[in-house]
């Protein structure tokens, strides 16, 4: 996680923005005493958006926690894809 003033962010800006996508980095810009702005690619904002989705239903959600419960007790098994 990378931090910094807007001031900085603003001499440098390329330079931030391509850490935070060629690095998967997430950028905090200070602007104040408890105020800032987060940067984080835009696949990550998709993986994060995905991820919420996916929780939203209680019903996906009970699913999920029972696979990872499976996995964790090793009942699971693996299973090839088609091509």
């Amino acid at each position: 996680m990378l931090t910094t003033t807007i001031s900085d962010f603003r001499k440098d800006i390329k330079k931030y923005l391509d850490n935070v996508t060629k690095n998967f980095e997430t950028l905090i810009i200070n602007r104040g005493k408890d105020n800032g702005v987060v940067i984080i690619s835009l696949d990550e904002y998709n993986s994060l958006r995905a991820t919420q989705n996916e929780l939203s239903s209680k019903s996906n959600e009970k699913r999920l926690d029972s696979a990872i419960e499976k996995f964790q007790k090793g009942e699971s098994f693996q299973k090839d894809l088609i091509d």
